[in-house]
């Protein structure tokens, strides 16, 4: 909406009482009953009787529809709804772990056991196969360890993205098991449910 001559933007809460400017309102009781169709000064009236405020709840209807309400009850309690469905999103975040096409045992060992351990916390993990030089002719290498790897974690996880081929790199998503670990839970402030991949080196594997 277009900001006011002060500067200041045009609140979005609903008109109440006597900024609800129209000639009459279809009118709903503090109780959700249909009152039906009545002036303006009436249904102030009424929601005077009731000491509560005519809130229009819904101005795009011919005429605007009005209830008769608590309103700093009723945005109290949809502030709460709100806050409660911010912290019931899940975060998922997805991790990533690279690999040569022809890793030693130990290494090996080493990156399932990281892809494990990110699994059993709720993340998914990107698995990327880095070729080389005349490795790039061989992409059955990749692929034959990418399979490996989803067996030996399919207790924790399930291929959610196939090997594919990616410019120099074969790329796999594994996610974890719905049911078998419960996703980290965001933050209030927290506006999106996912964030850039978090890369594990070859390095960062040994020192881990």
């Amino acid at each position: 909406m277009a900001p006011d001559e002060e500067g200041a933007s045009i609140s979005t809460e609903p008109r109440i009482n006597d900024r609800i400017r129209v000639p009459e309102v279809r009118l709903v009781g503090p109780e959700g009953e249909q009152i039906g169709v009545v002036a303006i000064d009436d249904a102030l009236r009424m929601a005077g009787e009731y000491d509560l405020d005519l809130v229009e709840v819904a101005p795009d209807a011919r005429p605007p529809v009005c209830k008769i309400m608590d309103f700093g009850k009723f945005k109290y309690e949809s502030a709460q709804k709100a806050r409660e469905a911010r912290k019931n999103q899940t975060h998922i975040v997805v991790k990533e772990m690279k690999l040569r096409p022809k890793i030693d045992p130990h290494d090996y060992e080493t990156k399932k056991s990281h892809v494990m351990r990110f699994l059993k916390a709720g993340d998914k993990v990107k698995i990327t196969i880095m070729f080389r030089g005349r490795e790039q002719s061989r992409p059955e290498l990749g692929y034959r360890l990418l399979q490996r790897l989803a067996e030996d974690v399919a207790e924790m996880g399930t291929v959610e993205f196939a090997p594919k081929q990616d410019g120099r790199n074969m790329v796999m998503v594994i996610g974890p098991l719905r049911g078998s670990v419960k996703p980290r839970v965001v933050a209030e402030s927290t506006a999106s449910i996912s964030r850039p991949a978090a890369t594990v080196s070859s390095d960062d594997a040994e020192s881990a």
